[in-house]
């Protein structure tokens, strides 16, 4: 509803929209998955696997359950992670980074949080209100 009272059309579609160059919504959260791997295996010190380099996840990811697995699984280390922060850690880089634990614990949640603006963006623009935005 707008201020009005009135019911908000949900099937906009933004004319003459190009979509080129733009992750799809799989690939937003492959991508978000990837680098959580990223930013936590440092902190954790669990081996990055080498087919999340490049920052879009296994390309053999394409069915929903598999990359809401992926997804979910990097946030599983990413609460490991968070476990393993102290007082006595946090100002420190962990091996193989010049980042501090703590810095890495912040980029990991900004960086999920920029691309969940994203996300918003991109189903705004295919005609979906997200659903905290309803």
């Amino acid at each position: 509803m707008n201020g009005s009272g009135a019911s908000i059309n949900q099937n906009l579609h933004i004319a003459g929209s190009d979509y080129k160059g733009v992750r799809t919504f799989a690939f937003e959260i492959k991508h978000i998955a990837a680098s959580n791997f990223a930013i936590w295996s440092s902190v954790t010190g669990d081996q990055f696997p080498k087919d999340f380099y490049g920052g879009n996840g296994p390309e053999n990811l394409t069915t929903k359950a598999a990359i809401l697995k992926f997804l979910k699984d990097s946030f599983a280390l990413g609460r490991k992670a968070a476990s393993m922060l102290t007082l006595e850690n946090l100002l420190q880089p962990p091996e193989h980074s010049q980042s501090t634990r703590l810095r890495l614990a912040i980029f990991g949640v900004e960086h999920a949080y920029d691309h969940y603006g994203q996300i918003v963006e991109y189903l705004r623009m295919n005609g979906i209100i997200p659903p905290a935005s309803r």
